[in-house]
């Protein structure tokens, strides 16, 4: 039974207090109907006794204490699931705004799921394609894996995020594959963005798109994420689906986590965000892997952009602990112009030696990309080098690693955010790329690959 209270003692900003309430429980939904009739939302933040902190997911304008009523719903704060929501957009808080009408829904579930228990985990070992050489190459993502980008304010990590929702794929297999996409906190351009980007390109025929504004209440910014996790667990451990689930922007999910911990009084931890902003995280991130038992999987990209481009920042830093490895965009490579600027050198995958070699990518793959790494870090010293002693100060090798630095940045890390290169291109690539050195020089491959994949025309 629903009952209502003329019960409002204050309202603080977003924030709301309301006493003499029996019987609600932490994080169930309500609703504020205001004398005119109008309706609006919000959740239960705090139980203490009979007084009811709720938060208010709407504007808190207008809000008459003395004649406006609450009403609890006795649940807390779910999505309808089902078959039916690929191909469709939905606001943060799980509502379809793409005007095709509700979605046929076997079941709701709530949204606040349980990470995966580590001894139900099966470790990740299966490649994925992303069509991205920086990335297959040589940090490569694994099914099951987190595997975040760390970006900076201005650079293209949204045109990567929909890039690797086009092209993603687990090769060599016919299990279905998905996308969840989570945009959090963006500008309506963005919004546009994505939506047009992937409807152009039939990308959203396997898409389930989330899609919270930067004007949209905080309230709603805390829920996106955790609507887009219950979608992929339903696709991935009731549909057998392996999900691919991207967030951007993360940086935007802990500001709004910041703001509501503020305006509970809270004590600020680090920088102003709440003490449990790693909790937080981590209750989110950990629902991403395989589970025993189960055919599906969720493979997880969260994209965050670093304020100030500080990598030490609570939120990468954070971030940089639960995850397995990250993926960083370099400003320096975006002024060259080379697209997409993955910094290789300090980019890192910690599972990828468990998704390459013969039978998932090809035998030569952990030895090019050793040798590439190996080569790229000494090209940049030469080139270092080069700009305080001259390059007649350098040795003949010397002179071809700058060489084989710039070739690599130019060839092999940019590519065009419509280019989409399987691992056999990227590795051919590479040993094209890696052929401008001496055949003496690939220290970190075995001969008889160097005998067979060495091209038969080397560059001149």
């Amino acid at each position: 039974m629903i009952r209502e209270y003329k019960t409002i003692e204050e309202v603080a900003g977003p924030l709301m207090l309301v006493k003499q309430v029996d019987g609600v429980k932490y994080d169930e939904l309500g609703e504020i109907e205001l004398p005119g009739g109008e309706i609006r939302r919000c959740r239960v933040l705090e139980v203490n006794g009979r007084n009811v902190l709720v938060q208010l997911f709407d504007s808190a304008a207008g809000l008459n204490l003395a004649n406006s009523r609450v009403r609890f719903s006795g649940h807390v704060v779910e999505l309808p699931v089902g078959e039916g929501m690929l191909g469709r957009v939905f606001s943060g808080m799980g509502t379809p705004i793409d005007g095709a009408g509700p979605v046929l829904a076997e079941r709701a579930m709530d949204v606040n799921g349980t990470p995966i228990n580590p001894a139900a985990r099966k470790y990740p070992s299966e490649f994925i394609q992303t069509g991205v050489s920086a990335i297959d190459g040589l940090n490569t993502l694994v099914r099951g894996q987190k595997l975040p980008i760390f970006s900076g304010s201005g650079l293209p990590h949204a045109n990567l995020a929909a890039q690797i929702a086009r092209q993603a794929k687990v090769r060599g297999s016919d299990e279905k594959f998905a996308v969840v996409f989570a945009a959090i906190g963006i500008t309506y351009e963005e919004a546009d963005f994505f939506i047009s980007d992937f409807k152009k390109t039939g990308a959203i025929d396997r898409t389930v798109l989330f899609i919270n504004l930067a004007s949209d209440p905080a309230i709603e910014r805390i829920t996106t994420p955790r609507m887009a996790l219950t979608a992929a667990e339903y696709l991935a451990f009731e549909k057998n689906m392996h999900v691919l689930v991207i967030m951007t922007d993360i940086t935007n999910y802990a500001e709004a986590l910041r703001e509501v911990s503020a305006a509970r009084k809270e004590v600020p931890g680090r920088r102003g965000y709440p003490g449990y902003l790693y909790t937080d995280l981590a209750t989110m991130y950990e629902r991403a892997g395989r589970k025993e038992g189960s055919e599906g999987s969720i493979t997880m990209i969260p994209i965050l952009t670093m304020p100030e481009d500080d990598k030490t920042h609570p939120i990468p830093d954070l971030t940089g602990y639960i995850t397995e490895g990250q993926i960083i965009l370099s400003r320096e490579l975006y002024r060259k112009g080379y697209l997409p600027p993955i910094d290789v050198l300090p980019s890192l995958s910690r599972l990828k030696d468990k998704g390459i070699g013969a039978g998932k990518t090809r035998e030569d793959h952990a030895g090019t990309m050793n040798q590439l790494f190996g080569a790229y870090a000494r090209g940049k010293e030469a080139k270092e080098l080069m700009v305080v002693l001259g390059e007649s100060a350098l040795s003949p090798v010397d002179r071809l690693y700058a060489k084989f630095a710039d070739a690599f940045e130019a060839e092999y890390i940019n590519q065009s955010f419509r280019e989409d290169r399987s691992i056999e291109q990227t590795l051919d690539l590479g040993w094209r790329l890696l052929s401008i050195l001496p055949k003496s020089e690939m220290k970190r491959i075995k001969p008889e690959l160097v005998q067979k994949y060495w091209p038969s025309e080397p560059e001149a």
